[in-house]
């Protein structure tokens, strides 16, 4: 297997007017890759300018930032055939890996917007470089700039920053020290689920070394996805036991769900639920499920105490105002 260290450079609205803007906010003006075999040696290149069809006016912060003129994307290639010639690159097996979470997302996006056969009708697994340099050499949770890694690792800045190439060039050095140094970080592979599982069957479900997680397929709506028994379910992923719940699920947003559960072989277990919108406007859930101490169990239940008196504050503004309306009437 190949790994295609991929890294994308996108314009958008100068203006935020153009009618494409929600559907289509990012449009790619550049393409750079390498291709590094199983053994991380670099075995091939890739770079492309495209010429913009929706935002052809450059945005002021993206020109500042990679240097780039509308004038030299004018000698670019259309997106579809960069595309196309892109993944012939590519070959057939390979596994993309990126700094950050964006660049399979737009790339998909990208494509949809013209038509194109779609990558895959549900997640991509991939590799983000950006969190496996956090996990391997700090805290796993945070998650820095490019430059600062190859500043940290202290890695020569032989090219400038800031163009597609280049940052591929700089994620694939840093991929390559950390398969050296920290091989087992390069299980943590990630999901990227612009298009969600196809169906139930297809759903994931993945057991890391702490967590486990979950992909369900798309639904109408949240209430949907919220009755449905796998989603809401809290199952033990060492012993395979459904557990109950010591606190149902509550949220204070409408977009984060927690609950806490508790098994008698393993203690404490935290269930987190993010409610997703997909490229076709329908619902689907990331549920994670990781075990967690007492003290970060009573932290939960405080945290369940605040949302509920956030909710009966509401409620009892919401029916004042209904109270009032009656008045006036």
């Amino acid at each position: 297997m190949n790994y295609i260290v991929l890294d994308l450079e996108w314009n958008q609205s100068n203006t935020g007017l153009e009618e494409e803007n929600d559907k289509f906010p990012f449009e790619i003006i550049e393409i750079g890759a390498l291709r590094l075999s199983g053994d991380y040696l670099m075995v091939g290149e890739f770079s492309q300018l495209i010429k913009p069809q929706v935002y052809t006016e450059m945005h002021l912060i993206t020109s500042k930032l990679i240097h780039l003129q509308m004038q030299e994307l004018e000698r670019g290639k259309l997106f579809p055939e960069a595309a196309e010639q892109f993944l012939r690159w590519c070959g057939e097996d390979y596994i993309f890996c990126t700094w950050g979470d964006q660049d399979v997302k737009e790339l998909q996006r990208n494509m949809k917007f013209y038509h194109m056969k779609p990558l895959s009708h549900g997640p991509i697994i991939y590799l983000n470089i950006q969190k496996l340099f956090s996990i391997a050499y700090e805290d796993g949770k945070s998650r820095k700039a490019l430059e600062y890694a190859v500043d940290f690792l202290g890695m020569e800045k032989d090219i400038p920053f800031h163009r597609a190439f280049s940052d591929a060039y700089y994620t694939a050095k840093i991929l390559e020290k950390i398969a050296a140094e920290y091989p087992e970080v390069l299980k943590k592979v990630s999901y990227d689920t612009y298009h969600p599982p196809a169906c139930r069957e297809k759903e994931i479900k993945v057991q890391f070394d702490t967590y486990m997680k979950y992909i369900s397929r798309e639904f109408d709506n949240k209430t949907d996805a919220m009755a449905d028994k796998e989603v809401i379910s809290s199952r033990c992923y060492l012993c395979h036991r459904n557990l109950r719940k010591k606190i149902r699920w509550f949220t204070s947003n409408s977009r984060h769900y927690y609950c806490l559960a508790y098994c008698d072989k393993h203690g404490y277990l935290k269930g987190k639920i993010r409610l997703r919108r997909s490229c076709n406007d329908k619902i689907y859930v990331v549920k994670t499920t990781k075990f967690i101490t007492e003290q970060e169990a009573a932290m939960l239940a405080e945290r369940h105490a605040h949302a509920r008196e956030l909710k009966r504050r509401h409620n009892r503004r919401h029916k004042q105002a209904q109270a009032n309306q009656r008045q006036e009437k």
